[in-house]
């Protein structure tokens, strides 16, 4: 059963509802080419590569600054950094809340830049770190400083324990040669979270180190950015030629960088899968809606068991994948997250397809003025189209299901 919200979470909701309202939706009215049928375009520096244009990152910026303010934006951190302790549970429902929405200021679909903030990296320093590590937490949470993360390669993704990128000792220091594929940030990183092999066979889950590195270290190259199927693109390919760190550039236990990398990850497959039955749920009210206003042939079109069929099955998977959703997180809550590896794959692959069906079937429903820029579907469907690669693609998360179901393979 799906845990129910309780009085607290839903007096949060409705703060950040306020907060929308009363803080972003003045300054959205501001800048309104961000998120009209302009919004790719105004979003993208063409001239330098497809990144996202400055102007656009400030804007964003400003959003996390207010929301920090108004004491929502650390919400899901611990309480020494500032924020709520929020759990998972919690963080999973806030998640799907600002996912259904239209398109605004208040969650860029494209950075997952959100007025409650999802802190990843600042977790793994914060957890894993070094005290000097640890001194860059803060500024990282207010943004001024910020840091990739370089798992992905150019001939390895989801297969992680057989990338080539390595690490060796010269003397007191690391030396690093490698590349790295997808390395969201690197255009304006100060720092970049590199995983890289140290020791071990390729396949082995341990021998490979996480390495805190200054995107200034020479050798350390951004080569270009990736032009995506939603714009702009922050993901970059990088070289690292003889990049040498010092000892102190570990985060973590050396040989088991892949700890961190997990913290990172599946803390991300739960709240994607929030955010993406937030989004179908979204694709399926407008539809509705839209159905039951439009009059085709005299009638109106939700008349049609054509539309009311594929809408109805839709709005129950949409209940049923929000119910596994939530369920999950509150048992991560209580058995951590490693423990519930399986149960997360089915949530994030899933809702993320989910997400894609409602998306498309709301094209189809609005019919040719679906199609366009002047709604949002098209942007929500090449977001959370993404989302089905990322982090592990479906068909990783199917596998780990039936590692679990079958009991095959390693744990």
């Amino acid at each position: 059963m799906s845990p129910a919200i309780s009085p607290e979470l839903q007096q949060l909701l409705d703060r950040i509802d306020g907060f929308i309202e009363e803080e972003l939706t003045p300054l959205q009215a501001q800048h309104q080419q961000y998120f009209d049928h302009r919004r790719e375009f105004a979003r993208t520096d063409v001239e330098q590569g497809g990144v996202p244009a400055r102007e656009w990152g400030e804007l964003l910026r400003e959003m996390t600054r207010l929301a920090d303010r108004a004491g929502l934006y650390r919400h899901a951190l611990p309480a020494e950094l500032g924020g709520a302790d929020g759990t998972n549970l919690e963080m999973a429902v806030i998640r799907e809340h600002l996912a259904n929405k239209p398109l605004g200021l208040h969650s860029d679909l494209q950075t997952e830049i959100s007025c409650v903030g999802n802190f990843p990296i600042v977790l793994v320093l914060h957890t894993l770190g070094t005290p000097e590590q640890q001194e860059l937490v803060e500024p990282l949470i207010r943004g001024d400083l910020l840091c990739g993360f370089g798992l992905t390669e150019p001939e390895h993704g989801s297969d992680a324990t057989w990338l080539e990128t390595r690490a060796v000792r010269d003397g007191g220091d690391w030396v690093i040669n490698g590349r790295k594929r997808f390395n969201t940030g690197m255009h304006v990183a100060d720092y970049d979270l590199v995983f890289a092999r140290t020791a071990g066979d390729p396949g082995d889950h341990r021998g490979i180190t996480a390495f805190l590195v200054p995107t200034s270290a020479p050798g350390f190259e951004v080569l270009f950015q990736h032009w995506t199927f939603n714009m702009p693109s922050d993901h970059s390919e990088v070289e690292l030629r003889d990049v040498r760190v010092p000892a102190t550039a570990v985060v973590g236990e050396e040989g088991n960088g892949l700890a961190s990398a997990l913290l990172f990850v599946h803390e991300n497959r739960i709240r994607q899968a929030a955010s993406s039955v937030g989004a179908a749920q979204f694709c399926v009210d407008a539809s509705v809606a839209y159905a039951r206003s439009r009059t085709t042939f005299g009638k109106p079109l939700a008349a049609n068991q054509a539309i009311q069929f594929p809408l109805v099955e839709l709005h129950t998977e949409c209940a049923m994948t929000r119910g596994l959703v939530r369920e999950t997180a509150a048992e991560m809550d209580e058995q951590g997250t490693v423990a519930l590896s399986g149960k997360v794959s089915m949530c994030n692959y899933r809702a993320n397809r989910l997400a894609c069906e409602a998306a498309d079937r709301a094209i189809q429903v609005h019919g040719g003025i679906g199609y366009t820029r002047e709604l949002p579907f098209e942007h929500i469907y090449r977001h959370h189209r993404r989302y089905r690669i990322t982090e592990g693609s479906e068909e990783i998360q199917i596998r780990n299901i039936a590692r679990t179901l079958f009991g095959f393979g390693r744990s």
